[in-house]
């Protein structure tokens, strides 16, 4: 019964529309000719086309690479820092009677922990940037955190699963650097008005420098290894009235644009500590204080 009703229907919509029905028809079957036989017509379908399919193909693989572009990033980090492992700077040597650099040579002195620039500031005296990592993932304070171009600041707080770091642009940041390639010895600061430009503090003015010369990380304190690139020296002038050179830098990492970053663990922080802390006071420091 219900399949005589549906036949019914069917019978009844190929008469009333059956006039369109053969006009598509038709339709068709002449386009179809229109496209075999002709050359030019039949160029143009198929370039549209693949036009068409081309431009489908591109937005796909557009929105593919958006998803996996924060997995890539991760993936290039943790080969950053296996590679970093691996240099011969970021270890310590057990041994210094050797001239050829063996594996049995050297142990590993820093690990490194990735991490994302999850808010930040640049504008004001004291700048600081939040990443989406903290305790759980071993972050601690006081920790060093450079980016792959160059030093960004050290870990001020730390919660279960985010750290704040104060960045060199800050007032008391306070990092020691030297000036290649003479090896000369200062301390990083920041007046608080450029982002792209810091100065170096303590370096007397019969010191011969160099412009363009590079800075880096001098690595005493143990917060970060030596070598980490802070930037280039951009201008040397004379202090008034004091025996020291203004030395002006231009950071090697731009921090307004900053996203990913290393948070450095140095496995043996505990023990320069240590020692360093039965270095008897100064007598002359006591009385001043």
């Amino acid at each position: 019964m219900i399949n005589f009703a549906f036949m019914r229907n069917l019978i009844a919509f190929l008469r009333r529309f059956r006039i369109f029905l053969v006009f598509a028809f038709l339709q068709v079957i002449s386009l179809l000719i229109y496209v075999q036989f002709l050359s030019f017509p039949r160029s143009q379908y198929l370039t549209t086309a693949s036009n068409v399919t081309a431009k489908v193909l591109t937005w796909e693989n557009d929105v593919t690479k958006h998803f996996d572009l924060s997995k890539n990033n991760w993936a290039l980090q943790r080969e950053n820092i296996r590679l970093r492992q691996r240099l011969p700077e970021f270890m310590y040597t057990l041994s210094t009677t050797k001239v050829k650099v063996e594996d049995t040579v050297f142990e590993q002195q820093y690990t490194y922990i990735p991490g994302e620039v999850i808010n930040s500031s640049v504008t004001r005296r004291n700048n600081y940037f939040t990443l989406n990592i903290g305790s759980k993932q071993g972050v601690k304070r006081d920790m060093g955190v450079f980016s792959d171009k160059g030093v960004v600041g050290i870990v001020h707080n730390v919660s279960e699963h985010y750290c704040v770091v104060k960045s060199v642009l800050t007032e008391d940041i306070n990092i020691d650097v030297i000036i290649e390639p003479i090896h000369i010895e200062g301390i990083l600061k920041w007046d608080g008005h450029d982002a792209r430009r810091g100065s170096i503090d303590g370096i007397s003015n019969d010191l011969r420098i160099k412009k363009w010369s590079r800075v880096v990380t001098r690595g005493g304190s143990g917060i970060f290894p030596k070598g980490i690139p802070v930037g280039k020296v951009e201008s040397i002038k004379p202090i008034e009235g004091e025996s020291l050179w203004d030395v002006v830098i231009r950071y090697s990492e731009d921090y307004r644009t900053l996203q990913r970053v290393y948070v450095v663990k140095n496995l043996m922080i505990e023990e320069q500590k240590a020692l360093e802390g039965l270095i008897p006071p100064d007598k002359e420091e006591d009385l001043l204080q």
